[in-house]
């Protein structure tokens, strides 16, 4: 019998021809971030007269949230960090810890990615500074409690073809599994879910 295709509910779709620019893994990482700034703290502009050098690795803003995410015991730390010299032009640092400070996951998106489409429709957002604001709070509701869910394959759902089928029936066999669902660039649709069997984070959807 023929299953169902796996669909999630849409999120919010960015501008046309953007580059992929995503960092897409599916082992688990250790990794230290590019920035030398504690991802955990913000970015606090510099005041007249200083001198500060604004890089690609500046952290420009930080959001972040605890999730029960590798083990249902605890919660994990989800980290979205803002870096560049301007905020339309920055890549989004979407990273994963658990308790114990591994990194689980680590992503890279532009930040236009977090651009709403009404954001986009609205003519008055068509200015730069209108259109940071609109990433900016496209951060704040990055991690709003709906993108969470669990399982994180639900029953009847098809196998991806990016997906191993090793991977897949881990997932399938632990309903306790729990996914984030997240925008990628170009508008893309993206589910990540731990896969504790393997002890790596992967994503499912794109």
């Amino acid at each position: 019998m023929k299953t169902s295709s796996l669909k999630f509910p849409a999120l919010a779709l960015v501008a046309a021809g953007l580059t992929l620019q995503l960092a897409s893994c599916v082992s688990t990482e250790r990794e230290v971030s590019n920035s030398s700034v504690d991802p955990r703290t913000t970015y606090t502009p510099p005041t007249a007269g200083d001198r500060t050098r604004i890089s690609s690795k500046t952290v420009l803003n930080t959001v972040s949230t605890t999730h029960t995410f590798s083990d249902p015991s605890t919660k994990d730390n989800f980290i979205l960090q803002l870096r560049g010299a301007r905020v339309l032009n920055a890549q989004a640092h979407l990273i994963v810890t658990s308790s114990k400070g591994d990194t689980l996951r680590h992503e890279v998106l532009p930040a236009r990615a977090l651009l709403t489409e009404a954001a986009l429709a609205d003519p008055q957002a068509a200015s730069v500074r209108e259109k940071e604001i609109a990433i900016l709070q496209g951060m704040n509701s990055f991690f709003a409690d709906g993108r969470f869910s669990s399982p994180a394959v639900p029953a009847g759902t098809e196998q991806p073809a990016e997906v191993d089928t090793k991977t897949w029936s881990a997932l399938r066999e632990d309903p306790t599994t729990v996914a984030f669902d997240f925008t990628g660039a170009g508008g893309s649709e993206r589910r990540m879910a731990y896969v504790r069997k393997l002890g790596k984070a992967v994503v499912i959807a794109h």
